[in-house]
Parts: C-alpha cells; structure tokens; sequence
C-alpha cells in the first residue's frame, strides 16, 4: 500500500488560497499535511500561467511523501502544466476544473470569446467578474456569498489566453469532478473534459462547492486518497 502524506488545493481564477480554507481544515485534522498555493496570476502582480505553475510546483516541492492534487476551475491550467513532473503526484482532482491538453487555453476552450460577465480592466491587463453571487456562489448563503465575492481579486487576462505546453493527466492517475449546478463552467462542458480522466465524480453544488459544501468535498478528498493509496 502506498502512503500519501499530502494534498495540495489549488484555487481558481479571481480567489484566493482562504477560498479553500474550511476544506484544508478538515483534511488537517484528519491527519494529512495540506499547502495551498497562492496563484501569481491574480492580484496587483497580474502574473500569467508561468507563474501558477511556478507557484504549484514549488508547493508541490515542499509536500512531504506522495501527493494528491486538487485544482478548481483556472486551477486546472498550472496543475495540468507542472504536475507530471514533480515526481510525487499520485494522483491529480479535478474540480469542476479545466482539464485541457497541450496548445489550448482557457480562452480557446471556451471559444475564443471572452464571456460578458469578464470585465476588463481600464488599463485591459486585468479582469474581474461580474454577477459573482449567481455564476460562483448559487447554491451558497447569502453571508457566505457576500463574504466571498467581497474577496475576489482582479485576474490576469494573460493567464487566460496563454497555452499549455503540458497535460499531466496523460501520465498521472486522474478523477473529475462534475458539479451539477455550476453556473460557471456549463455541465456539458465538464462532461467533455471529464472524458480525460479516469474516473468521474457528480456533486450536486454549484462552481464553488468548497463553500457551500465543505464536509462533502473533504470527504470526497480524503476518499480518493484512500483509493489512490490502494
């Protein structure tokens, strides 16, 4: 039986590592070293998918023992690009998350149009999301949905449009996560992307389930770390 010691959380576009807070909490304590990456490509730095994967493969780096690595939604671009080649990912999650291949991006996946509720920046390097509460946080309470959308940062639109060079679920073990109610990522969508993966999960929640369901997302963790560990 193999041990994983570790899971690395990887948020999306616009948020920040708290985003993943009450989930890494309940993994802690059910004993699991848990290390949340803050992604380069949201906030005054306005870095692009370069430095995501950076940032993930420098916690990746730090983790002790074998590795489960969960991504959501942007997440799912630097996981994808770094994650091969780190040499202790067992196993990679994807979480209503783009699970793309070599060449594409999040903008060419999504048709090369940017959606009306990207709104661009003044200077056009950045982009913040607009109708938060309805497109991420739908099935959250309204307190929960205030607090996170409060929270939200501006997002590189350079991380968008920059292709990856790298599919780790081409070599890595892999299970998708569709979520039921996102308004986000449409179902149909992450049905297709799903198809890359080796097994597929359904959580009937919305774009941010790490919110509005947090013990059914650590459970969901921590069970495919048990099956990854055999």
């Amino acid at each position: 039986m193999r041990k994983i010691s570790s899971v690395v959380l990887v948020h999306g576009a616009w948020h920040s590592p708290s985003c993943w807070s009450q989930v890494a909490c309940r993994l802690l304590a059910s004993g699991l070293d848990v290390r949340v990456p803050e992604l380069q490509s949201v906030g005054p730095a306005a870095g692009g998918l370069a430095g995501d994967a950076e940032a993930v493969r420098a916690a990746l780096a730090e983790a002790p023992g074998e590795t489960v690595v969960v991504a959501h939604s942007y997440g799912g671009l630097p996981v994808t690009e770094v994650a091969a080649r780190a040499g202790n990912v067992a196993h990679l999650v994807y979480v209503c998350a783009f699970m793309l291949g070599p060449g594409e991006s999040l903008l060419s996946a999504i048709g090369g149009q940017e959606p009306p509720w990207w709104i661009t920046s003044a200077d056009g390097r950045t982009m913040m999301p607009d109708r938060a509460r309805d497109i991420f946080y739908n099935d959250c309470s309204d307190e929960v949905a205030a607090a996170a959308a409060a929270a939200l940062r501006p997002q590189s639109r350079a991380s968008f449009a920059e292709p990856l060079g790298a599919a780790a679920w081409q070599e890595l073990p892999s299970t998708y996560v569709i979520c039921e109610r996102d308004n986000a990522i449409p179902v149909f969508a992450q049905e297709a992307m799903s198809r890359r993966a080796r097994d597929v999960r359904r959580l009937d929640a919305g774009h941010s389930p790490f919110l509005s369901q947090p013990d059914e997302v650590a459970a969901l963790v921590r069970n495919i770390v048990a099956a990854a560990a055999g």
